[in-house]
């Protein structure tokens, strides 16, 4: 018990205090302005969406209604995107979550995402007319996305690219946007 209350008596002598600087940084639950401007340049993307998806698979061709909401989180810091496929049925046949931010002190931006049971953080880059990404699909392979949107469509292919193989486009998404949204602010938990 001695030595215990020697060792932590050490750790906070060599800890400290918090630093005076530490102590004067504000709270910015709304993010930093550097992080608002970068997810507000992706602001275009805002809304609901509509459209069709073609996939070309093992399976053959399959063409699903897809729809995409996006809006801002933490006062425009944080940009939240769900995307939902349906069959002609109405059956949900595909449903991704993504989170995108700007990492302010590596100058990048963090892209998270969900869907068909995995997840993971994928380059992702703000191109003149649109963004790209992309995530690994095995070995010496990755899918990349590449989207434009421009006057309210938004045409997103999806290329799978392998080492010593052509590149094979494998999804064509074409949406329009629909209208504005409320999500994912809308509908928050009032305080009372």
């Amino acid at each position: 018990m001695k030595r215990r209350l020697l060792v932590l008596s050490a750790a906070a002598l060599f800890l400290g205090p918090p630093s005076a600087s530490f102590a004067q940084v504000p709270a910015q639950p709304a993010g930093t302005t550097a992080q608002r401007d970068a997810v507000g340049a992706l602001d275009f993307l805002d809304g609901e969406w509509r459209g069709e998806a073609v996939i070309v698979g093992p399976a053959g061709r399959e063409t699903l209604v897809q729809t995409e909401r996006v809006g801002s989180l933490l006062g425009g810091s944080v940009k939240v995107i769900e995307g939902r496929g349906y069959a002609a049925d109405g059956s949900t046949q595909f449903n991704a979550l993504a989170v995108l931010s700007w990492d302010e002190r590596e100058g990048r931006y963090r892209f998270r995402s969900w869907a068909n049971g995995y997840t993971g953080e994928y380059p992702f880059e703000r191109t003149a007319d649109g963004f790209r990404w992309s995530t690994p699909a095995g070995q010496n392979a990755l899918i990349e996305y590449v989207a434009v949107v421009r006057d309210g469509v938004w045409h997103e292919v999806g290329t799978y690219v392998a080492e010593g193989q052509p590149p094979r486009p494998f999804i064509d998404m074409r949406l329009t946007r629909i209208g504005d949204g409320t999500w994912p602010e809308g509908g928050a938990v009032a305080p009372r």
